[in-house]
């Protein structure tokens, strides 16, 4: 279950949403500067709305009727952004996955010696799941993942992306202007536009 009530200023937006949904795979599109990432950074706890309710599965992450309002490093979100930047909140909880079956699943045993800056923007971005994976994640965050990627490597992460859905059933939000990665990843679609509420 993923619910996503927020109302107020923020970030320069004006932010109402009111989406609860079961499935465990949500794109949020819409066009640029709509409040797309607005969103994810409310879920991940980067931002604070005015007013809502966030939750994942049976926790709680805010909710402003109780005052409930839980630190990113204790909400358990794995987060990948769209431009090269790594985020995940400390582990916590029973491992999904093994580091050393992580690192072969995603293709990153060659990776493993080379620093940041001489990786490329796919291994980059697989480096990035595989460190929101390590932090045991209750929910995906996955902004604009595929953007800056050829067609050859964004179709092997979009394919990875689906098999990660599909193998350790996390709920995944995801951002993203490309109708292909909504309908191959996505099971619910909420459409986000500026200076209107986002229902689903």
């Amino acid at each position: 279950m993923i619910e996503i009530r927020a109302a107020g200023a923020v970030d320069a937006f004006r932010v109402e949403a009111d989406i609860r949904t079961s499935g465990r795979a949500l794109a949020l599109v819409g066009p640029s500067g709509g409040g797309k990432t607005t969103l994810l950074n409310i879920v991940a706890g980067l931002v604070t709305p005015k007013a809502g309710r966030i939750a994942i599965g049976d926790a709680v992450l805010f909710d402003s009727a109780t005052g409930a309002n839980l630190p990113p490093r204790e909400r358990r979100i794995g987060y990948v952004f769209q431009e090269a930047r790594l985020y995940g909140a400390s582990a916590a909880g029973p491992a999904l996955i093994g580091f050393d079956e992580l690192v072969d699943w995603l293709g990153l045993r060659p990776l493993l010696d080379r620093k940041p800056d001489k990786l490329s923007g796919g291994e980059q971005q697989r480096v990035a799941i595989g460190r929101a994976l390590l932090s045991r994640p209750r929910a995906l965050l996955l902004d604009e993942p595929l953007s800056s990627l050829d067609e050859a490597r964004r179709e092997d992460l979009l394919k990875l992306i689906a098999d990660l859905r599909d193998r350790f059933a996390i709920p995944l939000i995801l951002v993203s202007h490309r109708r292909e990665e909504v309908e191959r990843l996505a099971l619910e679609v909420a459409q986000v536009e500026p200076g209107r509420k986002t229902v689903l």
